[in-house]
């Protein structure tokens, strides 16, 4: 019997390919996040603004690659598998304790954003993201030294990103000050 990776240089790796089920499962999990996209881009008014162009454009776009991949990756697994797929790198086992510091980064960000504003909120987010981040590299801690350079590149990403929303696009991220300048 013939596997989707017969043809692979190394015959002493094992084939570590999903099975089918789970690729089919992967395409049908993109499909239906696409067809929630499409079903949100429709609840958008689509009156044309700048350019003639709607506020559901980009959902709808977004929804429509989303359709588009998840039938082409059904129909990758349904005619053979995933081909030339290299396989996984990285730890057999997923680092359930590092992926908490990034999920919980991203909670924090959600949750705070309007209490403490943007850049604060970012800023948090960066230096949990990144503790999780280096805690799956086996880096875990770093110290005040490492706190302090976090935090400190995490103001030097935020706060350009919120003073070019704010002042430059005149889109309204929310504020700490009442001039809206952090």
């Amino acid at each position: 019997m013939s596997t989707p990776h017969a043809d692979r240089q190394d015959p002493t790796t094992p084939d570590t390919t999903p099975p089918p089920l789970q690729q089919t499962l992967v395409g049908g999990g993109a499909l239906l996040i696409g067809a929630i996209m499409a079903v949100g881009a429709a609840s958008i008014p689509s009156e044309a603004g700048y350019g003639g162009v709607g506020p559901n454009a980009l959902p709808w776009l977004v929804a429509a690659v989303l359709l588009l991949c998840g039938a082409w990756l059904i129909w990758e697994s349904r005619t053979g598998g995933f081909r030339q797929m290299e396989p996984p790198s990285g730890a057999p086992r997923a680092d359930w304790r590092s992926a908490a510091w990034v999920i919980g980064a991203v909670v924090a960000n959600a949750a705070l954003i309007t209490t403490i504003g943007f850049v604060l909120a970012c800023t948090l987010c960066f230096v949990l993201a990144v503790r999780g981040i280096r805690r799956s590299e086996g880096k875990v801690g770093g110290g005040v030294r490492q706190l302090v350079i976090d935090v400190v590149t995490g103001v030097l990403i935020a706060a350009p990103v919120f003073w070019l929303f704010n002042k430059l696009l005149a889109l309204n991220l929310p504020a700490i000050t009442p001039g809206g300048w952090l």
